[in-house]
Formats: C-alpha cells, sequence, structure tokens
C-alpha cells in the first residue's frame, strides 16, 4: 500500500501538466456577455454607420459589420430599430434573455453606446459637443488646408505604371492576398501634393470611418502637445487614483507607472484584452456602456513597468485620463482635440468618440476619412509644422519614432503609439513608421522619400494586410 502511495505522489511530482489537465474548463462562463456585447457592437456600429458616416443600412450590414460573422452569426440577425429623427439605434428588441442595446448620436462627438439597464430617456445626460465648425468652405479652399484638388499630377520622376501596379496591388486582394481584406481608399502623397487617390465602389473622399487603433496615434499626438507645454511629463509618474481604492494610496506600487511606460505600451499591468476584449476589459467601453477610465484604473501590477511590451488598450487609455486631468476641465477636454490639432490642420471630418461619461476612447474610437488622415501623416512628414506654426516638437516625434527599449527582443517594432519598421526587414526604409488600427488602418510616413501613404480598410476573417508590403509596393515607383 506504502509503495503505491510513493508511485501516486512521484507522478505528482514529475508529470503535474497531466494532473492540471484535469482542471480544465469547458463552460464558456463568459457566454452571456459576450452575446450582449456583440448585440453592442452591432448597434454602435449601425449608429455611427449610418449617422457618422452616412451610409446605407446595406453598407453597415456589408461592410462594418462583416468582421463579427463567424462570432455572434449573421450580422444583424435580431430584430433591430432605426430613429432617424432622434438618431438612435437599437438591436434585440426580441424577447431573449439578452438585454437590447442601444445607441445614440451626438454632435461632435459620434455615436454613444449606452448601458444595458438604460433606455432613451437618458440620452439628455449624455455629452455632446456643439463648438461651431471650422471657417470657410473646405471645397474652396486648397489642399492640404480644404479639399480643393487641381488634376492630379504625376512627378516626371515618378514611375506612373509602377504606381498603378501598387494600387491595383492594394485593391485586388483576390489576386494579390486574400478575399476578405478590403481596401476602401488609398491615397499617395508625395512631397505634399496628392499623386494618387482611389476609392471603392460606394465609398469617396468625404467617407468617415473608424481608425480603430490608428486613434492611438492621434491620441499620443496630442497628449505631446502638452508634454511640448510643460503640463505632462514623460517621466513623472501618472497621478493616477488607481482601484480600487486603498487604506494607503501612497504605497501602491501602480504610483511607479509613468506616461511613457504607458505610451510604450509597457505599463506592468494585468493583461485583459488577449482573449476577452469582446466578453470584458475594454470592450466593455467600446460596445457595451462600462466606464473606460474605470476599467483602466482596475488592473493590478503584474511586472516592473518598463520591462514587458503588451499591447493593451487601457493604456492608452490611462494616457489620456492623465491629459484630461491635465487640461482641468470636462469642457476644456471635450474642445481639446479640435484646438489642439484637428482645426489646426483642417481635419475637419475627424470625430473623436466618448464613452458615456464623457471620456475620449483614443484607444480606437475616432471616425474620420482618408484625407483627414493624409493631413495628420504630412503634419508628422513636415516635423510637426503646419502653415509655419508648430504643433508638436521634434522631440516628440522623435520620442514616438524610438523604438520602446521592452521591444528590444522582439525586433523594435514599436515606439509611442506608432509602430516602426521591424529590424529584420530590409525592404523599406528604416526611417519609416505607421499608424496601425484593425481592419486595415494605416497612415504610413517615409520621411526619406518626402512620402505619406494612407489606407483605408473594412478587412474582415483572416486580416492582415500587410502595410510594409503596401509601402513596398509603392516605392517601386520612386527608384
Amino acid at each position: 500500500m506504502m509503495r503505491q502511495v510513493l508511485v501516486f505522489f512521484l507522478i505528482l511530482l514529475f508529470f503535474p501538466l497531466e494532473v492540471s489537465a484535469q482542471q480544465e474548463e469547458s463552460f464558456d462562463y463568459w457566454q452571456d456577455n459576450k452575446e450582449m456585447i456583440w448585440r453592442g457592437v452591432q448597434s454602435f456600429m449601425l449608429c455611427n454607420g449610418v449617422f457618422t458616416s452616412n451610409r446605407t443600412v446595406d453598407q453597415v450590414t456589408e461592410q462594418e459589420l462583416a468582421y463579427v460573422r463567424g462570432r455572434a452569426g449573421t450580422t444583424l440577425d435580431v430584430a433591430y430599430e432605426i430613429d432617424e429623427s432622434k438618431k438612435t439605434t437599437i438591436v434585440g428588441t426580441d424577447d431573449s434573455d439578452t438585454p437590447p442595446m442601444r445607441a445614440v448620436y451626438r454632435e461632435g462627438l459620434g455615436c454613444i453606446i449606452m448601458a444595458p439597464d438604460q433606455t432613451f430617456a437618458d440620452i439628455d445626460s449624455y455629452p455632446l459637443l456643439d463648438t461651431p465648425p471650422l471657417e470657410g468652405d473646405p471645397a474652396s479652399i486648397p489642399w492640404p488646408d480644404g479639399d480643393l484638388v487641381p488634376e492630379i499630377t504625376i512627378p516626371k520622376e515618378v514611375d506612373k505604371e509602377a504606381l498603378k501596379a501598387a494600387s491595383e496591388w492594394a485593391f485586388d486582394r483576390a489576386t494579390h492576398g486574400t478575399t476578405e481584406q478590403v481596401t476602401l481608399s488609398l491615397m499617395v502623397v508625395h512631397k505634399g501634393n496628392i499623386i494618387l487617390e482611389r476609392y471603392a465602389p460606394g465609398v469617396d473622399v468625404t467617407t468617415k470611418t473608424r481608425t480603430w487603433s490608428t486613434a492611438k496615434s492621434i491620441a499620443v499626438t496630442l497628449i505631446g502637445t502638452l508634454v511640448d507645454e510643460g503640463k505632462l511629463s514623460l517621466d513623472e509618474p501618472l497621478q493616477i487614483d488607481w482601484l480600487p481604492t486603498l487604506r494607503s494610496p501612497d504605497t501602491d506600487p501602480r504610483n511607479a507607472i509613468t506616461l511613457r511606460h504607458v505610451l510604450h505600451m509597457s505599463s506592468g499591468l494585468y493583461p485583459v484584452d488577449n482573449g476577452l476584449e469582446y466578453a470584458t476589459g475594454s470592450g466593455l467601453s467600446y460596445w457595451a456602456g462600462a466606464s473606460s477610465i474605470k476599467g483602466a484604473r482596475s488592473r493590478a501590477l503584474i511586472r516592473e513597468p518598463g520591462t514587458y511590451w503588451d499591447y493593451e488598450n487601457y493604456d492608452t487609455i490611462l494616457a489620456v485620463y492623465a491629459m484630461k486631468k491635465a487640461l482641468g476641465s470636462d469642457q476644456a477636454y471635450l474642445e481639446f482635440p479640435r484646438k489642439a490639432l484637428f482645426d489646426k490642420i483642417g481635419m475637419r471630418s475627424t470625430i473623436p468618440g466618448v464613452d458615456r461619461f464623457g471620456d475620449f476612447i483614443m484607444s480606437s474610437q475616432i471616425y474620420t476619412n482618408a484625407r483627414d488622415l493624409a493631413r495628420f501623416g504630412l503634419l508628422y512628414l513636415n516635423g510637426g509644422v503646419w502653415n509655419g506654426e508648430r504643433i508638436i516638437s521634434e522631440e516628440w516625434i522623435d520620442f514616438v519614432r524610438t523604438p520602446a527599449p521592452a521591444t528590444d527582443v522582439r525586433d523594435n517594432f514599436y515606439g509611442g503609439q506608432w509602430w516602426l519598421v521591424p529590424t529584420n526587414r530590409n525592404d523599406v526604409p528604416k526611417d519609416a513608421y505607421s499608424t496601425a488600427g484593425n481592419r486595415g488602418q494605416y497612415v504610413v510616413v517615409v520621411p526619406s522619400h518626402d512620402l505619406v501613404i494612407v489606407r483605408r480598410g473594412l478587412d474582415f476573417g483572416r486580416q492582415g494586410f500587410n502595410r510594409w508590403d503596401l509601402t513596398r509596393e509603392v516605392l517601386k515607383a520612386f527608384e
């Protein structure tokens, strides 16, 4: 008997994985949350598609919601309603146990997803931004401040056929990649001039779509203006009021986290978006009406800040929260993106989204068009100066383009909320850097070629449109 017991404990000692395998869970404890969130995704995307982007329901269903397929069944497979006069949507008006999810368009801020226990009677408590639009008619203002563009001419030194081939490479994904990569628009700006601009059917220069994580690069630009002014500092603690509230908040180890850490995606905080984004974490604020700030402040520290790179929406949201605190008032905060950046460089079609508490979700939730993103890229290409006015410093541009220390073991591919050319890639210039958003949203800046490339997509299923491959193809026209 003793021998059998000894053998049993030896098995436990030398084969622990076999024992732990018996503890695998087969039940999906997050299923109810997932069903609620996917209704929220559909309601929110439908609301922004119709009221922010001026797209039809069919277009939203076929493209904006295409990536939902396979996760929540056929898109809009539950009853929904759109109120054109109130600019609201509701998805899930059936008798299901899953609550219906509501969204409402608010002036200047796009659509806001409501909490599951709210009704449209709560709309008046939601924020709005009624700041008058930028003066002037963009159709009569020359590019890049406006949208008046003369007939596009391609300089003699640019290979027209190679440029055309790059355009086909981007749009004809059935031949060059996958049918699940859907290019909506492509712009190439050389020496400040548009030399290529192409749109898919149903899309034009006015069409605003979601930036997804390209918003992070816009957020870091706004934050940079405050660092330049001395209102924020890269290497001082964030001064966040962390949750849960502790008896001795001064001893909270999270107090060591700096602005540099979160902008480098190296906060050391517990990861929440790696696998359950559409059940918990930032997904609850994106699609289910939860507070983005409360969730961001509730993660525990599991690593020394600055030592480990982990891509988390909440790290960006913490940086934006620090921006809010530096600005002082809610109204100044809501007006800040327009006053500090958008209005200064003619980004008239760019709408930053908020949660229902009025906090910007700049990790993902900005709607804009291809030309505004080209203007944004030009600001960086021109060293942070627009029409003689310095918007961001060269030092800040150097910061966003410098590899985060924690990426040193993984090809130095990420800077400060901008993506860098990996060290193991030699077919594009090393000075190139890029925004990157889900479903293929890219702004690529190539200083050595005086070039900005914008690609907007609504990729779905097997995504993975490669911005560096696109850059390689475009640069063939400049050889």
